[in-house]
């Protein structure tokens, strides 16, 4: 069945099966093979297989099945000891920490089996010699579950103090339990300083920084350090999500979600993982996702959504309001049964602290796109709780007289929210006898609410005010009517129905039978009906837009004062001969006249209407290339508009930004602006169009950062949006490099090569080749690194040709190295890899024979230089551990002379090429040493301290230069080899 027919091939299998993600699957997989080491007959075969089984169960859901595999492995040592080596001895006494873990993590075991375990295992550490600090490591940690604090205390000085041996935990995973008590101890920072050198990859294993950036999510949330809990968010979720053991690390992602205003998120990360709703193999685990379950369930209830339909245990359907009852009883019922064996409350206690969580950040962008929670029976986006305008009530309901004269002041001072407050006086006025001047105002404002659609309610205002004896806001009313339509498209009807009332408004005004404000209202309605008649029709229609301008200016300039409304007409009117001069093409006026309008808008108190004219001089500025007027205006848009933006305009303002400010490389900020923008997007309803646009930007600058993991989470929830369609291909393409990039760089080689070569796909049909070459190489790299030769090859000979074809000698160059290398490995062999190698001198050499730039043949030199370095490398390393030495010695020969070929090229390129120099040099000193020549080998050794003579007066140890220090290093190693002892 299994093929297993000896030792080795058991070893293979386990090796195999140890690569394999962890569950269920791998762990059957290792009953599979002891049953099979079983019948080799061969007692270390049935230990390695026992040790086998007893890791993935280990590093799985099933941890509570672990403790049988120990007992049988304990008892065989205990039987025969002779049959363990060296190896499997350190694995005996390295599990016992993992089982004295899993004890405690079962609640069904006793505390006193528990106590007793540590006495066993400390006397059989001792008896092995080893230290006592894994001893009191786990000593401490039974201490910290049953909440006995002093003997926390005393244990965690003694786990510190011992000494450090073969059998403690990494420094990466002793970190973590260092952190993690100072957290219990409300020592939030100390804990961030404990963790600073697993967070930055000093320390690190199998299951670390992953714990680490899980655990920190919450201090960091409440010591105000966001950003960072958001890039630990990201960075830490990447990698706990392909591993089932890590469920309570998964649970503080959870947890993350659900205090950040992130529930949407945390609901995907409960879909994900159905299995952890039922997984008992490890109830430990299972209670801290029961409780983070609660409180995101909880969250959701609070928000209006405890109706929603939830991700749960599978088997039923669940709402919010049903399973955080569910998860709440799950989590503690656990907690009880831990309580229970401890003889304490702790447990419990912590159980329902965590559960009662509070949010610490009311809405925390992530950057990733998310799937908005329904609102409260609607099954629309996340729900928004308006803030109601200030009303007054009194006993009998509200106060009208109040609200009227609250909207009033509002709208007088052109407030954003005056229409809000005036729909407050029209609900609160239903049924109430008002005068009729009432009555035209809420109509009025009514109307100003329907856009286009509201002409048909300012002539029933118009009518209002006639009622009320107030003539020009008739006139005014029924302007605004007459621009309603213009909106609607009926420009023609417009303009007939706003001459009459621009007549009659002028003649009262001159009689002072009107005021100035119901004058510039009417004169800055037709107006603004004449600007739509030139957006239509630019023909002619300049003309009278500047003469109905000018006349409105005219008008207010000298009544302004302190009257907001006529400050707003004239900065409105300045900015229509903006327009004007921008429709006739000059620039330079339109943008002194935007800035002009602004400025009359901040200084009137009212700078939210100054935004849109902030981003017209940004487009202008971007156009003529001057970037920093662009980054001021854009800035000054969003100061201006505050809250009062609409959440797209909010998004397509940082996005601005973002491209502005990245373009002088502030990447940190303008990724800060292009995290705004995606927020923004997705409030906006924008999430597959801008918001995808937005993270792409992201991605970009997050790589740019050296951010990777949190760029490839950004990058690949915007390829789930991302259409050439929407954004055209080149996005497309540019965010498939750049996740290749990342996934790189984060040893996910298989899926970089994917991304890059569906980006190559798309590029092979651009005319220009340049991106479609280099996608392709950088595919071949991938898939090598993947342990895919076969496919590297065929990828590496496809970017050849498009390097040949593009006249790329250094792309065409580099491409048949890396196939020789990969044919060293396979059936071509040292013959196949020796012809690539040649051809890629051959190609160095034709393009120098050809090049007339100096600078051009600079690099080619350079190339050629680094070809005969390789190929020297190459058949040195060709040389197998069976080969006679006949053939030692003509593969050295051979390679030397690449070598000597190689510091040839580079000493003719002087100082550029010194370190590329010296290196081939050494290399080639080492070659000469094998070939039993000291003279040669040592002068090169010599020709290489003497190139570095003068380099570092202070002496090497303190040369801030690696590369001399490495290479001085090396020459002084290679002459003590060939100095003779005295």
């Amino acid at each position: 069945m299994t093929g297993i027919t000896d030792f080795d091939a058991l070893r293979r299998a386990m090796a195999e099966n140890s690569e394999q993600p962890e569950g269920p699957a791998r762990n059957a997989r290792a009953e599979q093979l002891l049953a099979e080491a079983e019948k080799l007959n061969i007692p270390l075969a049935v230990i390695e297989a026992l040790g086998h089984q007893l890791k993935v169960y280990n590093y799985s859901s099933e941890k509570d099945k672990m403790f049988v595999p120990f007992a049988r492995l304990l008892r065989v040592w205990d039987e025969r000891p002779e049959d363990f080596d060296e190896y499997e001895t350190h694995s005996l006494h390295w599990v016992f920490k993992w089982v004295s873990a899993g004890m405690l993590d079962q609640p069904h075991v006793p505390l006193a089996s528990i106590e007793k375990w540590l006495g066993e295992m400390e006397h059989r550490y001792r008896l092995a010699g080893h230290s006592e600090r894994a001893v009191r490591s786990a000593e401490f940690s039974v201490a910290a579950h049953t909440g006995d604090l002093d003997r926390a205390e005393r244990a965690y000085a003694a786990w510190l103090a011992a000494d450090r041996d073969r059998m403690a935990d990494c420094h990466a995973c002793e970190l973590h339990g260092q952190g993690t008590w100072q957290i219990k101890r409300g020592r939030d920072t100390e804990a961030l300083e404990l963790w600073r050198p697993v967070l930055e990859g000093e320390y690190s294993c199998a299951h670390e920084p992953h714990s680490v950036l899980a655990s920190s999510l919450t201090p960091l949330l409440r010591l105000g350090r966001v950003d960072e809990a958001r890039a630990h968010h990201l960075r830490g979720f990447r990698l706990v999500r392909p591993m089932e053991s890590m469920r309570g690390a998964y649970a503080d992602h959870v947890e993350f979600c659900a205090l950040t205003g992130n529930e949407a998120r945390g609901l995907e990360l409960l879909a994900e993982r159905p299995a952890y709703f039922t997984d008992t193999g490890h109830p430990r685990s299972r209670l801290d996702f029961m409780s983070v379950v609660a409180l995101l369930m909880d969250r959701l209830t609070e928000l209006g959504l405890g109706g929603q339909q939830v991700p749960g245990p599978a088997g039923q359907a669940w709402t919010a309001r049903e399973l955080a009852a569910h998860a709440r009883a799950e989590a503690l019922g656990l907690a009880g049964r831990f309580d229970l064996r401890n003889g304490t409350t702790y447990v419990g206690d912590r159980t329902r602290e965590r559960m009662a969580q509070r949010p610490l950040v009311e809405r925390l962008p992530l950057g990733v796109r998310t799937a908005a929670a329904p609102a409260a029976g609607t099954g629309g986006a996340r729900p928004v709780v308006p803030v109601p305008p200030v009303t007054a009530a009194g006993p009998d309901g509200p106060d009208l007289p109040a609200l009227l004269a609250e909207a009033r002041r509002l709208s007088d001072s052109l407030q954003p929210d005056a229409l809000e407050a005036w729909a407050a006086v029209s609900s609160a006025a239903e049924g109430a006898e008002l005068a009729a001047r009432d009555r035209a105002e809420i109509v009025d404002h009514e109307a100003m609410g329907r856009g286009p659609e509201g002409a048909e309610l300012f002539e029933r205002a118009a009518e209002l005010y006639a009622e009320a004896d107030d003539a020009g806001e008739a006139l005014a009313a029924r302007a605004r009517a007459a621009y309603a339509r213009a909106l609607s498209g009926q420009v023609d009807e417009a303009l007939a129905a706003v001459a009459e009332p621009y007549d009659r408004v002028l003649a009262l005004y001159a009689e002072d039978a009107t005021g100035v404000r119901q004058a510039a209202s009417v004169l800055m309605s037709r107006a603004r009906i004449l600007m739509r008649r030139l957006h239509e029709d630019p023909q002619g229609a300049g003309e009278a837009v500047g003469r109905a301008v000018r006349e409105l200016l005219a008008l207010v300039d000298g009544h302004v004062g302190g009257d907001v409304r006529l400050a707003s007409r004239a900065a409105e009117a300045r900015a229509m001969l903006a327009e004007l001069a921008e429709h006739s093409g000059d620039i330079e006026t339109a943008a002194n006249l935007f800035r002009r309008a602004t400025r009359q808008f901040v200084e009137a108190g009212l700078p939210w209407f100054a935004v849109e004219y902030e981003v017209r001089v940004a487009a202008f500025a971007h156009a003529q290339g001057d970037m920093a007027e662009a980054e001021r205006a854009l800035r000054a848009a969003l100061a201006h508009g505050g809250p009062h933006v609409e959440a797209v305009g909010r998004a397509q303002l940082h996005l601005q930004l973002a491209e502005v400010v990245g373009g002088r490389d502030e990447v940190r900020e303008a990724a800060e602006h292009a995290l705004e923008a995606a927020h923004w997007a997705d409030e906006a309803g924008e999430s597959a169009t801008l918001g995808a646009w937005a993270r792409h930007q992201l991605g970009g600058f997050l790589l740019r950062q050296g951010r990777c993991a949190e760029a490839a989470e950004v990058l690949e929830s915007a390829l789930a949006d991302l259409a050439a369609e929407t954004h055209g291909d080149g996005a497309v393409v540019q965010t498939r490099w750049w996740l290749g990039d990342c996934l790189s760089e984060l040893g996910e080689h298989r899926e970089a090569a994917e991304h890059r070569l569906k980006a190559a796909e798309i590029a092979r049909h651009w005319p220009e080749q340049q991106d479609h070459a280099t996608l392709a190489h950088l595919a071949a790299e991938s898939l090598g690194q993947a342990g895919l030769p076969a496919d590297a090859d065929r990828a590496y000979a496809r970017a050849g040709d498009l390097w040949r074809s593009l006249g790329n000698v250094h792309g065409l160059v580099r491409s048949l190295r890396a196939r020789a290398w990969l044919a060293l490995r396979a059936e071509a062999g040292l013959d196949g890899a020796r012809e690539l190698m040649g051809d890629a001198v051959r190609a160095c050499e034709q393009a120098l024979a050809s090049a007339d730039d100096a600078e051009a043949v600079e690099r080619l030199t350079a190339e050629l230089g680094h070809t005969h370095r390789q190929y020297g490398d190459l058949l040195a390393r060709s040389v197998s551990q069976d080969a006679g030495d006949t053939a030692v010695q003509a593969s050295f020969e051979d390679a030397l002379a690449q070598m000597a070929r190689a510091v040839e090229a580079f000493a003719s390129l002087g100082a550029e090429a010194l370190h590329s120099r010296t290196g081939a040099e050494l290399a080639a000193g080492w070659l000469e040493a094998d070939l039993s020549r000291p003279a040669d080998a040592a002068a090169r050794a010599r020709a290489v301290l003497a190139a570095y003579d003068g380099v570092g007066d202070t002496g090497y140890p303190d040369d801030t230069d690696d590369t001399v220090r490495a290479r001085r290093t090396e020459a002084e190693q290679l002459l003590d080899l060939l100095t003779p002892p005295r």
